[in-house]
């Protein structure tokens, strides 16, 4: 029995918190965004979503939609990753959480519970956690806004001080669209 291989191209994106990692897939769809000092943990989770299929990493030779998307996030346009194209591995399950994470608005938070009540699984907080921390497209599928019960920063992939950072960056973003339409 062969294994199909998936083939994702590598783009190493500077930005003002470290160098970011993102992967499309041949159609240009987005398929991971971490971080260079998680690497390991971006190839953990490919090897878990894709469990049946050899992963190929190819350094990418042209910006993809993504990068260039991810780029105008940073340069301030937070809504410029709404339109990004993704597809993920991963159980039905998780598709429907990470699907949710991208209803959530820039400069907005929800808990862990309230992403259950919105997918319809009030009982399923700690599963909706995990999904959530299975969740290989930082960013673009904002698991970032998600919050504790408390409204405290709890768990990112990318590490606290870069969920700081994404939440004030889009509470800022929001702040000055609010200002410039009164």
């Amino acid at each position: 029995m062969s294994t199909r291989t998936q083939t994702f191209w590598l783009e190493r994106v500077p930005t003002p918190i470290g160098l970011m990692l993102v992967l499309s897939d041949e159609q240009q769809r987005l398929r991971a965004v971490d971080w260079e000092d998680y690497e390991s943990r971006m190839h953990l989770l490919l090897r878990r979503q894709y469990r049946n299929q050899a992963v190929d990493l190819r350094d990418a030779t042209a910006a993809s939609p993504a990068r260039r998307a991810l780029l105008d996030y940073f340069d301030g346009d937070v809504r410029a990753i709404d339109a990004v194209a993704v597809a993920t591995g991963g159980t039905d399950f998780q598709r429907e959480v990470w699907q949710a994470l991208r209803n959530i608005g820039g400069g907005q938070q929800l808990t862990y519970g309230g992403l259950a009540q919105r997918i319809a699984r009030p009982a399923a907080v700690r599963a909706v956690g995990l999904a959530n921390g299975a969740n290989p497209i930082g960013i673009v599928v904002p698991c970032h806004r998600v919050v504790g019960a408390d409204a405290s920063l709890t768990g990112y992939g990318g590490g606290l001080h870069r969920k700081r950072w994404l939440l004030d960056h889009e509470k800022r973003w929001l702040e000055n669209s609010c200002d410039s339409t009164e």
